[in-house]
């Protein structure tokens, strides 16, 4: 648990007071003091602090969105900065810090520091753009771009079907070579791109938006519309698989007033399938979410978007702005909230934590966030892709929905393939297809030159499988007798040239960055498992008793499922490692 003035917000306040959940929570939990204690503010700093803010709220769920400020205008988070932002808050300089300590993409320059330089490249070293090359361009390209430009590390920004991934700046640069990554830098080609989409008017000209108008009119009752998303059997597309109509149920049964939190974080390594939807179709995205937040009751809705997609900020961004401007109905306030690089806030509570301006630590449960979530309120938490299905569900049926799958399953699966296939992406394809049909009918095969070895069904945590298990139906509930998930279906395949021990290596690497280091077993069991792992013979007995340790005694899904690739790899994979 995070410490500093919010945490009591996680009692549930009384309900009827006037004003947005935020602000009521926000001002009745901000300090009094005059100013914080500490350090002195630099009256250029404070100016230039003020002029970035303007007449943004000073509110402290706002942080995160204001050190977004500094960071986009200064390229870095000096001390003086920091400084003034703090008493213009009116917090504590420490907590501050911490925030801003806490996530990547946050660059603090302490006193009598050097600036990094005004440009940096963010290589992608998650398991995909590895095994397309990611490390040769890590270790060329700081030679081949000068002083003047830092290139470092990054995990994994969505990109894996064209791997490798770089960006420059904002902007993702795909299949990435040094001929063009030195290209970009040289004309400083920075700026996010934002795709084609399906813009306000063309969505609405569609019959966009008319269900939702429909629904607010009193064509269709709430337990109606409910219902039809329970026969439908849409469950949770962001891992945990829960039922989506069940949830709405939950959230509806809990006293007002109610939040929604729509979580886009998508950091799983291997996942990209909220980001292909998003830069095509986002009404339908949004309007899916407006649904579910009336059929759940709730008042008030935000959007966590990774920071990683700049583009689909600037999307999301510019069609909210339409979309309020010429209604279809009322709307209720919408938020759109900007993560700061930290894969932890993928978890729903870690996310919830975030939106409130504060580190992304997983909260303990219960109360479980259906209960005290966002600001202490009972909270209707999505992923983004879950509700992207909403509207045509309630168009077509819930038998179309239902009717679809394979080998007994039933609905559809955005797969994000990546790795070793001629056609890498996103796949729409039935429920329980296995991956060899998955690569044969919409992969177009594997690569040249590459052989069927092994695959990830469920991107990072949801462990690695041989090719002798190719034929199990790939959905919720079907893998684990295999000690495997398919999480949010991101499929990574392997060939013979690769080996499932590298590949649990780069994911344990992960884990161990990624890890909040809230809790003993996960911060510590992470970076003993890797330095376990990157022995030439791997100590068996005493990593399976460590893995039992982290699965254990973990806060959260990180620790729980970290050990998920080392123990595949010695149960399927034994060769590899002694």
């Amino acid at each position: 648990m995070t410490g500093g003035p919010h945490d009591s917000m996680r009692q549930r306040p009384k309900a009827g007071t006037a004003g947005s959940t935020a602000q009521r929570t926000a001002q009745a939990k901000a300090p009094k003091r005059g100013s914080p204690k500490g350090r002195r503010v630099d009256p250029q700093a404070l100016k230039e602090v003020l002029a970035l803010l303007g007449n943004e709220p000073r509110r402290p769920d706002l942080l995160i969105e204001h050190l977004h400020k500094i960071q986009d205008a200064y390229g870095h988070l000096s001390a003086a900065h920091l400084a003034a932002l703090a008493q213009e808050m009116r917090l504590a300089m420490a907590e501050v810090y911490e925030v801003a300590s806490f996530y990547h993409h946050f660059d603090i320059v302490k006193e009598g520091e050097q600036a990094p330089p005004s440009l940096t490249v963010r290589v992608c070293d998650s398991l995909s753009c590895e095994m397309a090359g990611a490390k040769d361009l890590l270790r060329k390209l700081p030679g081949l771009l000068g002083k003047d430009v830092r290139v470092i590390a990054a995990p994994c920004i969505g990109r894996c079907e064209s791997a490798p991934a770089v960006v420059v700046g904002q902007n993702a640069m795909l299949e990435a070579t040094l001929e063009t990554v030195a290209r970009d830098v040289l004309v400083r080609l920075t700026k996010c791109s934002e795709p084609k989409y399906i813009n306000y008017a063309a969505y609405r000209g569609a019959g966009g938006y008319k269900l939702i108008a429909d629904c607010l009119s009193g064509k269709h009752t709430r337990d109606a519309i409910t219902a039809v998303m329970e026969h439908s059997g849409l469950r949770g597309l962001g891992g945990a698989g829960f039922s989506a109509g069940r949830k709405w149920r939950l959230v509806a049964a809990e006293p007002e007033p109610r939040n929604m939190a729509v979580n886009i974080d998508e950091g799983e390594p291997g996942t990209f399938k909220d980001r292909y939807y998003l830069e095509r179709d986002p009404h339908r995205f949004l309007e899916g979410m407006l649904l579910a937040a009336w059929a759940a009751g709730v008042g008030e809705i935000w959007i966590y978007l990774r920071d990683e997609y700049a583009g689909c900020r600037a999307v999301l961004e510019r069609e909210l702005a339409k979309l309020r401007k010429d209604p279809p109905c009322a709307l209720p306030p919408i938020h759109l909230r900007r993560g700061a690089g930290a894969y932890i806030c993928g978890e729903e509570s870690a996310m919830i934590e975030s939106i409130e301006g504060k580190r992304g630590m997983p909260r303990l449960r219960p109360p479980y966030v259906a209960q005290v979530g966002l600001f202490g309120y009972p909270t209707l938490e999505h992923n983004m892709e879950t509700v992207y299905w909403v509207r045509e569900i309630l168009e077509k049926g819930a038998e179309w929905f239902a009717s679809q799958g394979r080998h007994g399953r039933k609905g559809l699966r955005s797969f994000s393939v990546s790795g070793r296939v001629n056609k890498p992406g996103v796949h729409l394809a039935p429920a329980g297809i296995t991956v060899r049909e998955l690569i044969a009918e919409y992969c177009g095969g594997m690569k040249d030159g590459h052989e069927f070895y092994a695959y990830l069904p469920g991107g990072a945590s949801g462990g690695i499988l041989p090719a002798l298990l190719g034929d199990v139906p790939l959905d919720f509930d079907t893998l684990q007798p295999h000690g495997s998930f398919i999480g949010s279906a991101a499929v990574v395949i392997l060939s013979q040239q690769d080996k499932a021990s590298d590949a649990a290596r780069n994911l344990m690497r992960f884990f161990r960055e990624e890890s909040c280091g809230q809790c003993t077993p996960c911060r510590v069991g992470t970076a003993k498992a890797l330095a376990l792992m990157e022995a030439p013979q791997w100590n068996q007995p005493l990593l399976k008793e460590l893995s039992a340790a982290m699965m254990d005694a973990s806060i959260c899904g990180l620790g729980q499922a970290a050990p998920n690739p080392a123990l595949s790899v010695m149960k399927f994979f034994p060769q590899e490692v002694v």
